[in-house]
């Protein structure tokens, strides 16, 4: 498994000439960054789920940014972002916009929001004027009604699931350490019994 997850994994070569992380210099060529550690490990994880949730755009930098500053693996933490990828973000941000209407309330409609809007624009206003206003105001208001919920369900998801991957990590982590240090002491008992 851990053959295979460091083949998965950028390298540290690929990672510090990448034109969006070169400005984070020589802080990339910290031994921590790049070492496999249940504590390493545990924390590039949880970066790279909090920032794949939150934000939409720009998540590798961000995680990247934060796994320097913490010193989490930061191949990790890059790749953890793509828990939000083409593929999952749609069932994704709605399921995170469902949780936070049941959390904030049902947003006023965009019929609502719109007349909102255009009642505070100026009266005379010549007709082609006031068409794109409409469009515009019910745009706005399509965004702000939808954007409540969905921040706060993004915020739960982000957070609540980084601390739920952490925590995991290094449960499981222990847990192998545990299995393969009573795995080599039962062959070494039985290596013990059977010379005697």
């Amino acid at each position: 498994m851990n053959a295979w997850l460091k083949k998965q994994l950028p390298t540290r070569e690929s990672v510090q000439h990448n034109r969006w992380l070169k400005w984070l210099g020589p802080a990339l060529y910290h031994p921590r960054l790049w070492h496999m550690s249940r504590k390493g490990l545990a924390l590039g994880l949880a970066i790279g789920i909090f920032f794949g949730f939150l934000i939409p755009v720009a998540q590798i930098p961000f995680s990247a940014a934060t796994a320097v500053l913490l010193r989490a693996n930061l191949p990790v933490a890059m790749g953890s972002t793509l828990v939000t990828n083409p593929v999952t973000f749609g069932p994704v941000y709605y399921a995170a916009y469902k949780l936070g209407v049941k959390l904030v309330g049902e947003p006023p409609t965009v019929a609502q929001n719109a007349e909102e809007v255009l009642a505070q624009a100026p009266d005379p206003v010549k007709q082609e004027a006031r068409s794109l206003g409409q469009q515009l105001a019910r745009f706005w208001a399509y965004l702000t009604g939808v954007g409540k919920p969905l921040v706060v369900g993004l915020v739960i998801f982000a957070v609540t699931g980084g601390l739920l991957v952490y925590a995991l990590t290094s449960l499981l982590w222990v847990a192998r350490t545990r299995w393969r240090r009573r795995q080599r002491l039962n062959s070494s008992q039985q290596r013990k019994g059977s010379s005697l």
